[in-house]
């Protein structure tokens, strides 16, 4: 494989050649198909489709998560990803940055839920030296709970004036980081409406919770491979890396290899790890029959 067939391949897997995803439809199978996707590119890139590059059709001049707010595709493909979420089709996450939105296929949620959720979904977040939650988050968890769905608008309300929208923002990439809350609408009149996540998916919460990190990482590997064709170990470990330790995303590459399921191909001159191709069924050879004598 060259690096031209590689990128090529991509492309069409990710609805960069000039296909563009418009209906509710095309948009369910773009992100049923690859998984999971980034909102927005980021910079510097890394081997992940996006929906916006999807919604466009082309990687070329995409605006980034700073830029969005004066591109009017962003609006469009920004309602379009709305409609997604509000019909669980995809799952919205903060894994990379809190402003560009991390989408996850239903399919595929419930593993990324095992490797990042909590294990005690209802459980309320508790602040401390060591918590990863404000005391803002906890308050907001607790307003979720009781009164979700909610509106951003009407929680900052409830929270108090003198909340503002930039603490209430970082309070709920808290939360959100560990899954704890989803935005399940978007309005513009009151913005985002969020729910707790055990409430709005519950079956998925509830599969997540059973699934081991170590099977769930490796479904996800295989599912990562699937959606880029072919990637480095440094790009699985990079990408990855965003979720679990390092040295998990080493141990299950390495038994992935030894189970035979991941296999390296050529690129160029790279070595990079692909899901081990389908073996071909042998056809038996058909021998001339003798005339009788």
């Amino acid at each position: 494989m060259t690096e031209s067939d590689l990128q090529q391949l991509r492309r069409e897997k990710w609805r960069l050649d000039g296909k563009p995803i418009r209906t509710i439809e095309e948009a369910r199978a773009f992100v049923e198909g690859v998984g999971f996707c980034l909102m927005y590119p980021v910079r510097p890139t890394m081997p992940v489709p996006t929906f916006i590059g999807a919604f466009v059709g082309s990687d070329n001049r995409l605006p980034t998560w700073q830029h969005a707010y004066s591109d009017p595709r962003a609006l469009a493909a920004t309602e379009l990803m709305v409609r997604l979420l509000r019909e669980r089709a995809a799952y919205e996450a903060n894994l990379f940055d809190e402003n560009n939105a991390f989408l996850v296929a239903a399919s595929a949620f419930p593993y990324f839920y095992a490797l990042v959720g909590e294990r005690n979904p209802k459980l309320a977040p508790r602040q401390g030296p060591h918590s990863p939650y404000s005391p803002l988050a906890c308050d907001a968890f607790e307003l979720i709970r009781r009164d979700g769905p909610i509106s951003k608008r009407k929680l900052q309300e409830a929270l108090g004036g003198s909340v503002s929208f930039a603490a209430l923002d970082k309070a709920l990439g808290e939360l959100l980081a560990k899954l704890r809350i989803t935005r399940v609408d978007y309005k513009a009149s009151e913005g985002s409406f969020w729910d707790v996540l055990y409430r709005w998916a519950p079956e998925a919460v509830r599969e997540g919770v059973g699934l081991s990190v170590q099977q769930a990482l490796s479904a996800l590997l295989s599912k990562y491979l699937d959606c880029v064709i072919a990637a480095e170990r440094t790009e699985l470990e990079t990408f990855f890396g965003n979720f679990v330790a390092r040295s998990r995303v080493k141990e299950a590459v390495n038994a992935l290899l030894a189970a035979r399921e991941l296999s390296f191909v050529h690129v160029g001159a790279r070595s990079m790890l692909q899901i081990t191709p389908a073996k071909e069924p042998a056809v038996a050879s058909a021998r001339p029959h003798r005339a009788a004598k």
